[in-house]
């Protein structure tokens, strides 16, 4: 949370720093340059990009992308453990499991970061209820508990994220609204022949819709890679425990 945290305020500093430096000035210099000549604003990428809902959207992407990034690192940092026998006990048969032997060697033998990934989590779990009960029907139990636990805090972290890509586009229809009603409130000098303010109004209106809608679009297609490589964590924890604990209980 406190990563989060200080994930947003750095994303809040470094956008602004980049559009009080270039983005604002470079834009405003175009625009006084276009308006000396009695030309509309022209459509280059500075003067899209140059209004604060434009700047709020840049942030929170920022952001999102930290927040996705983040799961992305815990997911792959642990995927080797699939590939690693970790209840492997040579001075026990099949059938046979020491149990406290095996979950202290999880202790030991895995690297502290890795503890908290939810294939150990899993097992460590399903084999103190075994322990408890040697019995194999409860060890099934709790393989599908903490599955579905698991597919329930994932979801539960992904949370945020889905709010962010609902968020950003609605930012951009505000900033839509605050466009087309400062359009309607230079109607009078439209009707004048002066329609350079209102086409400049427009221009805010449909350039934060534009940016905003780009932006989610990036933001979903991570998420979606994201629920991807999280669904496959849940159906690899789920062959693990097959492979490796049940197949050597029955």
């Amino acid at each position: 949370m406190i990563k989060s945290f200080i994930a947003l305020i750095i994303s809040i500093i470094f956008v602004h720093m980049i559009y009080i430096g270039y983005v604002r000035p470079e834009a405003s210099a175009l625009i006084e340059m276009a308006q000396a000549q009695g030309l509309s604003s022209p459509r280059e990428v500075v003067v899209i990009l140059k209004d604060y809902e434009q700047e709020i959207c840049f942030i929170l992407m920022l952001w999102g992308c930290f927040l996705i990034t983040t799961n992305y690192r815990e997911i792959l940092k642990t995927k080797y453990l699939f590939s690693v026998d970790l209840l492997e006990d040579k001075d026990h048969n099949d059938g046979d499991l020491n149990v406290n032997n095996i979950i202290e060697r999880l202790d030991k033998q895995i690297p502290k970061d890795c503890l908290s990934s939810p294939l150990v989590r899993t097992l460590r779990s399903s084999l103190w209820r075994y322990g408890a009960t040697r019995n194999v029907q409860n060890l099934s139990d709790a393989i599908e508990s903490n599955l579905e636990a698991l597919a329930v805090r994932q979801d539960s972290e992904n949370t945020m994220i889905r709010y962010l890509i609902w968020a950003i586009p609605s930012i951009g229809f505000i900033g839509t609204v605050r466009g087309i009603g400062q359009a309607l409130s230079q109607a009078d000098q439209a009707l004048a022949g002066d329609i350079a303010g209102m086409t400049d109004s427009l221009g805010v209106a449909f350039n934060s819709t534009l940016v905003a809608l780009l932006i989610s679009i990036f933001l979903m297609f991570l998420f979606h890679q994201l629920q991807r490589l999280q669904d496959s964590q849940i159906l690899d924890t789920q062959e693990y425990c097959e492979k490796y604990l049940l197949s050597r209980i029955r």
